[in-house]
């Protein structure tokens, strides 16, 4: 049984237990019991209709559940006639459980655990390993995002632009545990993409394509970080770089211009060139000047500088990071390259083996711990 084609029917088999009237925190429990089942069963006896035994199964798990509390009787007096087992209709819920479980009452850390389990189809102890905290502490930030929606319903359009925060937050976790973030975003973003047709949700996903492209050349066999600069260009996906671009020029040529795709014609432009020296860096400028219009991030002010820094010298790009919050995380890293551009290697040495001590894990730790070490080894000799 094919564990991933599995986590694929949740959010359907979630959404008709919902929709039928059961509440979210009881529906995504009775949904796991019906998983775990299915993986007793399937093996054995595959059902003809995957999703509609998943239904059958997890509306009794339902039931039972209500028919245990005593606190419940009067609502199980409207429930207690099981719908006959056969097909379910082919109506699409997703995007109605993605706004759901992207709730604004929930954190964003909610509202990814929450994604991850209920559209995903995880389990609490595969998120708790893939954000390195312990199952019980994710268990009850799962059970708090689940009271918080419960009994919401969507009577207007919900908010499409934070359903695509949080799946690009769960993207950037990468890869820990047996779950890989990463992939599973894309996953889910290629859900979504079905289920919705908007300019943005493609330029998210176009962007994850084009970003995992380069996901086998980022890392050293020694567990280094390789900058973009230095990767290996044939160890790059060009199958995915393909993908990212015809998704993004369809979604451009809409001209409903949105953050996303426009990062995503930034991780294009890198894609494209042959080498790190061919890289069209004024047109990256542009295209961060349209992303500060969209969006007035100190984040891509600081990338912008870096941008800057290439296409006009690293003089100009020291001015346009001057215009950066230093207290920004990476300033001072940002600021160590384009001293090192500029020839002032004690200045870059000094600020790379600073910008090391505020580095947010030990991987990029140990990447500017080395370029402070290979600066000072060229001043000494």
């Amino acid at each position: 049984m094919d564990e991933a084609v599995l986590r694929t029917l949740v959010p359907g088999v979630l959404a008709v237990l919902v929709r039928r009237g059961a509440d979210f925190a009881t529906a995504e429990d009775a949904v796991q019991d019906a998983l775990v089942e299915a993986v007793r069963v399937w093996p054995a006896d595959p059902p003809r209709d995957p999703k509609g035994w998943l239904v059958t199964v997890a509306w009794r798990k339902f039931l039972d559940g209500a028919r245990a509390a005593a606190a419940r009787r009067r609502r199980e007096e409207t429930l207690d006639d099981e719908p006959a087992p056969g097909p379910v209709p082919a109506v699409d819920d997703t995007l109605w459980l993605y706004l759901l479980c992207t709730h604004p009452t929930l954190t964003p850390s909610s509202a990814v655990a929450l994604t991850l389990r209920a559209v995903g189809g995880l389990t609490t102890r595969q998120i708790a390993q893939a954000y390195l905290v312990p199952e019980a502490t994710m268990a009850q930030r799962i059970s708090r995002a689940k009271r918080s929606v419960a009994g919401v319903r969507f009577d207007r359009p919900g908010d499409v632009a934070t359903v695509l925060r949080v799946l690009y937050l769960v993207f950037n976790e990468g890869y820990t545990g047996d779950v890989d973030l990463a992939a599973e975003a894309i996953r889910l973003t290629r859900q979504l993409a079905a289920a919705i047709d908007h300019p943005e949700v493609a330029g998210l996903l176009a962007l994850m394509l084009l970003h995992h492209a380069r996901r086998a050349a980022r890392i050293a066999p020694d567990g280094a970080l390789v900058p973009l600069a230095e990767q290996d260009r044939g160890r790059w996906d060009t199958a995915l770089i393909a993908e990212g671009i015809g998704i993004l020029q369809a979604a451009l040529a809409r001209d409903r211009l949105g953050e996303f795709q426009a990062q995503a014609a930034i991780a294009a432009l890198h894609a494209d060139a042959p080498s790190a020296a061919e890289t069209d860096w004024v047109q990256i400028v542009e295209w961060y000047d349209e992303l500060l219009r969209l969006t007035d991030s100190p984040v891509v002010r600081l990338n912008r500088a870096v941008a800057v820094g290439e296409a006009d010298g690293p003089c100009a790009g020291m001015a346009a990071l001057a215009a950066v919050d230093d207290t920004l995380p990476r300033h001072t890293a940002v600021a160590a390259y384009l001293h090192e551009r500029g020839g002032d290697l004690a200045t870059a040495a000094r600020l790379y083996a600073e910008a090391a001590q505020k580095a947010p894990n030990l991987a990029e730790r140990d990447h500017l711990t080395r370029q402070a070490a290979r600066l000072n080894t060229r001043r000494s000799r």
